[in-house]
């Protein structure tokens, strides 16, 4: 419990983090990375503190995680250097430039790590255009051991939990009153909530729905990560009849806490031999799963980290309450996505 609690307070800062400089910037400083995805220096700041923090709370275990210091040795990128150690410096003792290259790449992001028996998997934030957008996004840290998902966190600053009503609010929060929500999950005992200023968890479990009629599917807001077309589609097939569009893992605390029943990342046809970052599901992978909900790959295959930065052997997502999985499976067949 120990390691958590200390995982906990690093999220904590990374929430803090996060904040700060979506408050400061009106548009945080912005790269395009050659996938065409965005980059900012907030993904760079937080990807510095929970390298830097992870490294001094368990230094020989590796880390994949999503970004690359290439950008901030670039001719373009130096100049960003400096905000980065600034808003860094405020966690982070004798921080420097250097110390910042040095720590972002710590976290490999691609396949020299495969078959390593143990390391960490970060995506410091994920759903970077809702960060920009100021919507949803999370910071995403999972261990992996052997191939399975041991230990996942999730901070989510802006989706905020309200123990009292046992629910999210969309409502932005006053000084003083409940902000943002921090998940964690350990394989065999549970999946746990609280909001950001709190330390007082309580455990989640997934909805009970299993008439489609009852329940709500999650997809994402960029069509670049799906197809929606066949969203819409699949969701007719299976018989629900609503859809939220959320960014990010925020979908998994959504899906975990029983307010929403499935959640789908089908194919996009822009990409048909597109394959999952690991950092991008496994987190919420184990949120959801020890949630009492269930998730696999499109084709009923459970997902498979042990193959270094992406999901090799998988192919897309489906993740559900478990009560509707089975007959997601098979839509999901029967349209061919």
């Amino acid at each position: 419990m120990k390691q958590i609690e200390s995982i906990l307070s690093i999220l904590r800062d990374a929430a803090d983090l996060t904040t700060r400089i979506q408050n400061d910037f009106i548009t945080p400083a912005t790269w395009e990375k050659k996938d065409k995805s965005p980059v900012t220096v907030g993904d760079l700041a937080v990807q510095t503190l929970v390298a830097a923090r992870l490294e001094e709370l368990c230094p020989e275990v590796p880390l994949i995680a999503e970004e690359s210091a290439d950008l901030l040795v670039s001719e373009d990128g130096k100049r960003f250097l400096d905000i980065i150690v600034k808003y860094v410096g405020k966690y982070l003792e004798k921080i420097t430039a250097e110390k910042v290259v040095n720590w972002i790449s710590r976290g490999k992001n691609d396949d020299s790590l495969k078959g390593a028996p143990k390391f960490w998997t970060l995506d410091p934030i994920d759903g970077t255009k809702g960060f920009l957008r100021k919507e949803q996004y999370a910071t995403a840290l999972a261990l992996v051991e052997n191939g399975e998902v041991t230990t996942g966190f999730l901070g989510l600053p802006n989706l905020t939990w309200l123990k009292e009503k046992h629910d999210f609010t969309p409502e932005k929060q006053s000084a003083g009153a409940p902000w943002g929500a921090l998940l964690y999950a350990k394989r065999g005992e549970g999946t746990w909530i609280s909001d950001l200023g709190s330390s007082d968890f309580v455990k989640l479990h997934v909805s009970e729905h299993s008439d489609p009629n009852d329940a709500s599917v999650l997809r994402s807001v960029e069509a670049g990560h799906t197809n929606l077309s066949q969203i819409d589609i699949l969701c007719r097939e299976i018989g629900v009849p609503g859809v939220v569009a959320m960014d990010s893992q925020a979908k998994y605390a959504v899906l975990a806490a029983g307010r929403s029943d499935l959640l789908f990342r089908l194919i996009s046809p822009k990409m048909p031999d597109y394959r999952e970052k690991i950092w991008d599901q496994a987190a919420g992978s184990i949120v959801v799963e020890e949630a009492g909900g269930r998730i696999t790959d499109l084709d009923g295959r459970p997902l498979d980290f042990s193959q270094g930065a992406m999901l090799l052997k998988n192919r897309g997502i489906c993740a559900s309450n478990g009560l509707l999985h089975d007959l997601a499976l098979k839509a999901i067949e029967k349209i061919g996505a």
